[in-house]
């Protein structure tokens, strides 16, 4: 079971940039799919994007498509969200995740391993 540590997480005007990264414990993160989930207040919590653990193949939510980017830096066992033009429904509790069972997982139930979160608030 590999640690998450996530940060970056603040307040941003509309149409503002944020960076999120989510450092990961131990020589085996490279084992691991990656992914970013958000969860708004009221509501349940919901996917934003992955990075698969051999080939880098990502994948995004309709909502942040072109405007979020996820990354992955293996030698610094580190994972980015690069979130651009933000709006105000982008405001959630942001968390990251591993995946030790699924090359490509696009649902909650495929990650195994969860940070704490990182409160991102956008204000219009």
């Amino acid at each position: 079971q590999v640690q998450l540590v996530e940060s970056g997480g603040g307040l941003a005007q509309a149409g503002g940039s944020l960076r999120l990264s989510c450092a990961a414990s131990g020589r085996t993160f490279s084992r691991y799919a990656m992914g970013w989930f958000r969860q708004a207040p009221g509501k349940e919590r919901e996917f934003v994007a992955l990075i698969a653990q051999i080939d880098g193949r990502t994948y995004y939510a309709d909502s942040v498509k072109g405007r979020f980017t996820i990354s992955r830096d293996n030698a610094k066992n580190t994972i980015y969200l690069q979130m651009n033009t933000l709006k105000p429904e982008d405001t959630a509790v942001y968390y990251c995740a591993a995946s030790s069972i699924s090359y490509y997982p696009i649902s909650t139930g495929e990650y195994d391993c969860w940070g704490q979160g990182t409160q991102v608030t956008v204000s219009s």
